[in-house]
């Protein structure tokens, strides 16, 4: 069946759609057509009568293209019911018979946006955790010269971020222009107050509710629901609505995607193909029954007669109960007096040597009666004497071929692919945790992470060949990952980089800002001086050096209980006794109260609520590592008096600020009780930021200055909504800030 038209084919950003397509093949892929098409040179919107076929049936069948995707325990939806398709066709009848006036209507709009605009373009280039004090101290030793411009034509500053400093909470800001109590995200994990059990924060999926059984096979009937947790509105909806257009790539906290005048490709949260935030595999013939605390699984490889065979773990069937994870085989041939080896996955054939990642292959895997979910994947190669060793990457959703709303429009993300080949789609793409395992060593993982880096930038530099007039924003969670996990290197004594003498410390992190600094140089060589440049970042960085599990403090003083004769829980708080607990902590910062009424099995009376968080804030705030004599906690924050919004009863009671270099533990992470509450932290991952905002602002570069004493990531959106000329929305909690005058931008 054939794709999308290729790499040369141009994309409509002012329609968001691919502008030279025309014929379509209907495939079958689980029971409904899925338009596919190929090149031709005749514009979509042209009035050929080929081109008004395709229209048609481009919009019957488009609609029910979202709903034909995977799904985080749900498997995958591949059938939409024929009511679906026909109000799908009514719609489509309705929007070719009005389009020629909706066309006229948004040229016309177009035409006014600007009026009243500062500037007719601003391009926001989000780096995840760029830090305000290395910035500053690269700039002084000239390593930083293309931020040191911004800085002395324009502005730098620190960034106030949000309370908990965490990134999904902060990016939520920025693009809604107010606090967690308005938007609802407060960390990562948000917990089942019915369960006390963990949820991911920004999406909630539900697979069909009915079903067709046919033999052995049930056949979901219907669509899958994907909604997004995250509320609020974000500002490039806005801009869209007054008829600017705009370019999101890769924000946080935007899937799933959301219709709005502009392309969009979803970033941090969009899960992989099996439903988790990423979970990558080793394949080994290694015998071990170990297995990996979080992010991995081990899967053994068979070898026989000079042959070595595997496979790769996909999502479970959804067509026949019971019937487990699917997978895709692979093969692999290591070739005699080397050291690579040939491999055979599916339909590719391809040869790694030792220490060499593959390209992104299509991973399929399929369900039976026709159904099969499509994903790629990279394989790394780590040894093959003694024994065989093969990383796979997570099997991300296939950009090319998706079966989760990715992008907006559903074409964006397929554009994307055909232009630059596949790409990493998952939201944390960088595999953390395989190097925390050390399933992975440093340079593997960075190869991996700049990899990654490389794709995003050719997206943004599309992007700004394109969005010539509204705003072009781009986040690069790189600046993240890689402070997170080699700020070890950073310090004379970290713990987890004592075997590595000070003199031998790699400057991974002085490289990375190097390489963003040459980044925004070759985007202020795109732009002039009608364009607004800012760079920001979320939050910044700390060392993290020591845990703290606060759930082992809340044991120690009486205030969690475990059952009689546990002296500490499993994960997700196995062996808590609910019915003695009155406080816990789950996630990074948030410490709840087992509210009588509210927690399923909670006994704190309301009226009580007030002084148990009193008495927790004073226990809790200033604690003192013994080991050290260090504050492990600078500021324990009561919600009430930080969040203002209706989505407050879903947020923490209390948020812990740690000091620097400390974080919750591991362990508390998971809602596991342990018998100390300090211990070192020896994981790679080794630098942090979800500690007390106070600590760790983030920064803000423009093109032009500002003038703002103390600006936060909250008034970005109003900022950029004023500069654009729009009067701003009265829920906004951030301010927009002011530019200065050209004759003080001088004197600065």
């Amino acid at each position: 069946m054939k794709r999308l038209c290729g790499a040369d084919t141009p994309f409509d950003y002012a329609q968001g759609r691919p502008v030279r397509v025309s014929g379509v093949v209907v495939g079958s892929r689980g029971g409904i057509g899925r338009p596919t098409q190929h090149c031709e040179r005749t514009h979509f919107a042209g009035r050929s009568a080929r081109a008004t076929r395709f229209l048609l049936i481009a919009f019957i069948f488009l609609p029910a293209l979202a709903h034909a995707y995977a799904g985080p325990g749900a498997g995958f939806a591949v059938l939409s019911s024929f009511w679906a398709i026909f109000v799908a066709f009514l719609y489509s009848f309705y929007a070719l018979m009005t389009w020629p006036f909706r066309q006229l209507f948004r040229f016309m709009r177009r035409r006014n946006a600007y009026g009243k605009a500062t500037f007719e373009r601003a391009v926001i280039l989000g780096f995840d955790g760029m830090d305000p004090e290395l910035a500053d101290r690269f700039m002084k030793e000239g390593r930083l010269p293309n931020l040191a411009k911004l800085r002395d034509k324009g502005t730098f500053s620190k960034l106030r971020t949000t309370f908990p400093a965490i990134s999904p909470v902060a990016w939520s800001t920025f693009m809604t222009g107010v606090n967690p109590g308005k938007h609802n995200i407060y960390d990562f994990l948000a917990r089942d107050t019915s369960n006390y059990l963990p949820y991911l924060s920004s999406a909630e999926i539900k697979g069909p509710k009915r079903h067709i059984k046919i033999g052995k096979y049930s056949i979901p009937f219907g669509k899958t629901e994907i909604k997004a947790m995250r509320k609020g509105t974000p500002f490039w909806h806005w801009l869209g609505n007054a008829g600017i257009f705009s370019s999101v790539i890769r924000v946080p906290v935007t899937f799933p995607p959301e219709k709005f005048q502009g392309v969009l490709l979803s970033g941090m949260c969009v899960p992989d193909l099996k439903g988790s935030q990423g979970t990558f595999c080793l394949c080994t013939t290694r015998a071990s029954d170990d297995k990996f605390r979080e992010g991995g699984v081990r899967v053994p490889i068979e070898r026989k007669n000079g042959v070595c065979r595997s496979y790769v773990p996909g999502p479970d069937n959804p067509l026949v109960e019971k019937a487990g994870e699917l997978r895709a085989d692979f093969e692999i041939r290591p070739e005699l007096g080397s050291k690579s080896a040939r491999f055979v996955f599916g339909s590719e054939k391809f040869t790694l040597k030792i220490g060499e990642y593959s390209e992104w292959l299509p991973a399929e895997f399929k369900a039976g009666m026709g159904f099969t979910a499509h994903g790629i994947c990279r394989f790394y190669l780590k040894g093959l004497a003694p024994e065989v060793e093969v990383y796979v990457t997570p099997v991300n959703i296939d950009p090319g071929h998706p079966d989760l709303p990715i992008s907006h429009p559903v074409t964006y993300s397929i554009y994307l692919a055909k232009l630059f080949g596949p790409y990493a789609t998952l939201g944390l793409a960088e595999d953390t945790w395989a190097l925390n395992e050390h399933v992975l060593d440093d340079d593997a993982f960075l190869a991996q992470a700049y990899g990654n880096h490389e794709d995003r930038e050719r997206m943004l530099f599309d992007a700004l060949d394109k969005t010539r007039q509204g705003l072009c924003t781009c986040v690069f969670d790189t600046t993240d990952r890689v402070q997170h996990m080699f700020w070890r290197y950073l310090e004379e004594d970290h713990p987890a980089a004592r075997d590595v003498p000070h003199s031998q410390h790699p400057p991974v992190i002085q490289d990375l800002y190097e390489r963003m600094d040459r980044l925004i140089g070759r985007v202020m060589e795109k732009i002039d001086d009608d364009t607004l440049l800012m760079v920001i970042s979320d939050h910044g960085f700390k060392s993290f050096a020591r845990c703290m599990n606060v759930n082992a403090w809340l044991h120690q003083n009486g205030y969690l209980a475990l059952k009689d004769g546990k002296t500490e829980s499993g994960d997700w708080f196995e062996d808590v006794d609910w019915s003695r607990t009155r406080a816990y902590t789950m996630g990074l910062n948030g410490l709840y109260l087992n509210i009588k009424g509210r927690e399923k099995q909670g006994i704190v009376d309301r009226a009580e609520a007030e002084a148990l968080k009193d008495e927790l804030q004073k226990g809790l705030n200033g604690l003192v590592d013994p080991a050290s004599g260090a504050v492990g906690i600078t500021g324990v924050f009561i919600a009430d008096n930080v969040y203002r919004g209706p989505y407050t009863e879903n947020s923490p009671d209390l948020i812990v600020g740690y000091g620097a270099g400390y974080r919750a533990s591991w362990d508390s992470v998971m809602g596991k009780v342990t018998g100390q509450i300090f211990e070192d932290n020896t994981k790679a991952w080794s630098g942090d930021h979800c500690i007390d905002p106070r600590l760790v602002p983030g920064v803000l570069f423009s093109s032009h200055k500002f003038i703002e004493d103390k600006p936060a990531i909250v008034d970005v959106a109003p900022t950029i909504l004023k500069l654009f000329g729009l009067a701003l929305p009265a829920h906004f909690d951030g301010k927009a800030w002011s530019l200065a005058t050209k004759a003080a931008s001088n004197q600065g």
